[in-house]
């Protein structure tokens, strides 16, 4: 043996001792950092050299905890060195309409004493389990929600609360020192001291105190070993005092919203108002359904596929602009199909999605009767063929499968993705969503059944119409900005007015009042906006006339709609707002090249009452683009209610 291999020789021999070391116990010292340093000094790891190739990889790993960056380096990217690449399923060959489509458990969110729902409080914890998303693939690493790890599902259980009673939930994180898919440190990020996975919950759609937001800075890693800057309390307060309707909740850590939504931090959320809704006599029970739609991609291992490396690596070496996967989950599995009997069903559909929009239709042309979106219900119901939801939308919706002439049906998706100018979905893949079979007549132990008396109301709630609430007091220019690469055009970052979310607040609306929105969108992208605690409804679409680009590199420049001359590129033709989303929604679409109004309420819609906390308390809350990707770089900006 030479004396080059000699020397090799002992330092691999060092390397495996201190990797086996810091893999052991990754968090503690053991004054190993200049072991690691010297064996990857002598190895020359920012070389590309054959061995430092794999061998750095694997020391640079081990030295924060498997998988994870170190926790102080928050300023430039760790260098990394590429490990093996682990093969993609081929999507194609799973087979479709295999898995039988679950309902996630439901948690009742209030008790009842002497007959009357009253106040309870709860504990739901985040963990770190194994998912069956398909028949035919290994199970999945993710992360759930849950009252045990036992119990922990994708989707998390299903919150029912009740109209005007409070329900306090206790978040514990319960998740492992690393994340379990990859993260960009050049994006604004919750980066703990001491390790773990940051977390905090967002009731998205919810009206609660800004302590019970979920504020991106006030995520906690597990025990509340170490929290953010906003953090102030292990109890949130839900008053569920807004009108019934559905909403969801997710995580919302700094700059962790599309990885940890991605590894499943999601479920549903519901407000019951019976005195109102039972008169309605919509399809209930077993009848009545959660859709949760999300697209992934996975690993031939079964595991969820992150992209690793960045459009702009020398910017941000891991973050793209939009993920999209070609599997197409309901409820947690890949192409699930339900057997339906010849009734009315409700169906509540949420698009989960991190970015993919949905546009889905019926194979057989059954139309969907939609009665909400969202969190309200419509003034009177919908009847349309097609539904396109964006990220974070909800359409509430009931189906008449007695009037079908075949005996299953596809929900198809034909969104092109990115939305509305991108690639074209595969009919055999994305294109499809889930299959509904119809159950023949005597072929079911509940042929016997009480004969379907639910009905598609004929009304819906007077406050959904947009002239329900006061005047607007206030109105904002609000620019949705993209920077790109040249010629490449490649996205670095997205900015709402040009300022991030660290910078001060220049959105404070006064609380109990209305605002008009000019929303400005300057990209290519249709976004979807969603507003903490205010509830928002688009009045006009209208398209910008600007075919040198005259205005938009005005605005890239100066940042100023009145010395851009906004008002003489708004002369396009305008595009009618939707039906079935003239309601008080969550999220409101914002197309690319249109000037979208939106009336913005921070009051309680169904009463005009302002909210019986105070609205006005730090840490505030946000408004963002929830394409999650967008979100997180850096599509975000805080709001700050005002007496």
């Amino acid at each position: 043996m030479g004396p080059r291999i000699q020397q090799l020789a002992a330092v691999l021999l060092a390397a495996v001792v201190v990797v086996a070391a810091a893999r052991e116990e990754p968090r503690k010292n053991y004054g190993l950092d200049h072991s690691i340093e010297a064996v990857m000094s002598i190895l020359n790891c920012k070389s590309d050299a054959l061995i430092p190739s794999y061998i750095c990889s694997v020391i640079s790993k081990s030295r924060w905890g498997w998988g994870s960056d170190d926790p102080n380096d928050d300023q430039t990217p760790p260098e990394s060195s590429p490990a093996a690449p682990r093969p993609v399923r081929s999507a194609i060959n799973l087979t479709k309409y295999v898995d039988a489509l679950p309902q996630m458990a439901k948690i009742r969110g209030y008790g009842i004493w002497h007959g009357r729902p009253v106040p309870i409080q709860l504990t739901i914890g985040m963990y770190q389990t194994t998912w069956q998303f398909h028949r035919d693939m290994p199970p999945t690493p993710v992360f759930a929600y849950g009252q045990t790890p036992e119990t922990a599902t994708f989707p998390g259980p299903t919150i029912v609360a009740r109209h005007n009673v409070p329900l306090y939930i206790k978040w514990e994180n319960h998740l492992p020192d690393t994340h379990i898919l990859p993260w960009d440190p050049t994006v604004p990020t919750a980066i703990p001291k001491n390790g773990g996975v940051p977390t905090v919950v967002h009731l998205h759609g919810g009206a609660h105190p800004p302590q019970s937001d979920g504020s991106a800075f006030a995520w906690f890693t597990r025990d509340f070993r170490e929290t953010g800057p906003n953090w102030t309390q292990q109890v949130y307060s839900y008053p569920n005092v807004q009108a019934p309707g559905n909403l969801w909740y997710h995580d919302h850590a700094l700059g962790l919203t599309r990885a940890s939504l991605l590894a499943g931090l999601l479920a549903a959320y519901v407000i019951e108002r019976p005195e109102l809704e039972t008169p309605m006599n919509l399809p209930c029970d077993a009848h009545d359904l959660h859709l949760i739609i999300a697209d992934r991609k996975f690993y031939a291992n079964g595991s969820i596929f992150m992209n690793t490396t960045g459009d702009v690596p020398s910017v941000h070496p891991e973050w793209q602009p939009e993920y999209f996967g070609e599997v197409i989950t309901v409820n947690g599995k890949a192409w699930p199909f339900l057997a339906v009997h010849r009734r009315l069903y409700r169906l509540r559909i949420l698009n989960a999605s991190n970015a993919r929009y949905l546009n889905i239709t019926l194979s057989n042309g059954l139309p969907f009767h939609v009665v909400a979106s969202d969190s309200s219900y419509l003034f009177v119901p919908v009847t349309v063929t097609n539904l396109v939801l964006s990220p974070a939308e909800i359409f509430d919706v009931v189906v008449d499968f007695s009037l079908s002439t075949t005996p299953e049906i596809e929900m198809l998706n034909s969104a092109p993705y990115p939305f509305p100018g991108g690639n074209n979905t595969d009919p055999n893949l994305d294109g499809k969503v889930m299959k509904f079979v119809i159950i023949p007549y005597g072929q079911d132990d509940d042929d016997d059944m009480p004969a379907d008396t639910s009905s598609v109301p004929k009304h819906g709630v007077p406050y959904a119409s947009v002239d329900s609430v006061p005047p607007p007091v206030a109105s904002r220019y609000i620019v949705l900005y993209e920077n790109l690469t040249k010629p490449d055009n490649l996205s670095t970052r997205l900015y709402i007015n040009g300022l991030r979310l660290e910078d001060p607040p220049t959105e404070k609306p006064r609380t109990g009042t209305t605002e008009i929105w000019y929303v400005i969108n300057l990209t290519g992208d249709n976004h979807p906006l969603h507003i903490h605690l205010g509830t928002l409804q688009a009045i006009k679409m209208q398209q910008l006339v600007d075919p040198n680009d005259t205005f938009k590199n005005c605005m890239l420049m100066l940042n100023d709609t009145g010395r851009c001359n906004l008002s003489n590129y708004v002369t396009g033709p305008t595009t009618p707002v939707p039906d079935e989303e003239k309601t008080w929604k969550n999220v409101v679409k914002i197309p690319p090249g249109y000037v979208t109004t939106v009336v913005v309420a921070f009051l309680l819609v169904d009463t005009n009452q302002p909210y019986p906390f105070d609205a006005t308390a730090q840490p505030g809350y946000v408004y963002h683009c929830h394409i999650l990707d967008h979100e997180d770089n850096a599509m975000i900006r805080p709001l700050i209610l005002v007496p």
